[in-house]
């Protein structure tokens, strides 16, 4: 399941980035049809990661862990808000600086509690 949820998490961001490029070339058509496919991406993210997080790290709870792997949790959220938010401010034309910079920080922190942080890493 860890393997499905890094796939689908690396999935979504080239999804991204490719629905970014569609609607900044105009064609909003293509990027959408892009961003309705990264929308699935986000439920199997939420999936895979709700499963890692109750089964794997909520079943032997301890405190520092465990409170790690939630904030992770809520990080991830997070990010799939900011992500969420950059394609739809930019299909309007609306400025997006703020939803980037919740972006990158969201992924810091998501990427240190994974791989630095919690157990079940690479």
């Amino acid at each position: 399941m860890l393997h499905m949820h890094v796939t689908s998490w690396i999935l979504g961001l080239i999804l991204l980035l490719v629905a970014l490029f569609l609607y900044k070339q105009g064609n909003a058509k293509g990027g959408k049809i892009v961003h309705m496919i990264l929308r699935l991406f986000y439920l199997i993210i939420i999936f895979t990661g709700g499963y890692l997080l109750f089964d794997v790290y909520l079943a032997n709870f301890s405190m520092p862990m465990g409170v790690e792997a939630i904030t992770k949790g809520l990080a991830g959220i997070w990010l799939i808000a900011a992500m969420e938010m950059v394609l739809v401010k930019t299909n309007k034309g609306k400025p997006v600086t703020g939803w980037w910079v919740q972006l990158v920080i969201a992924l810091i922190l998501v990427l240190i509690l994974g791989y630095i942080r919690l157990p079940l890493s690479f």
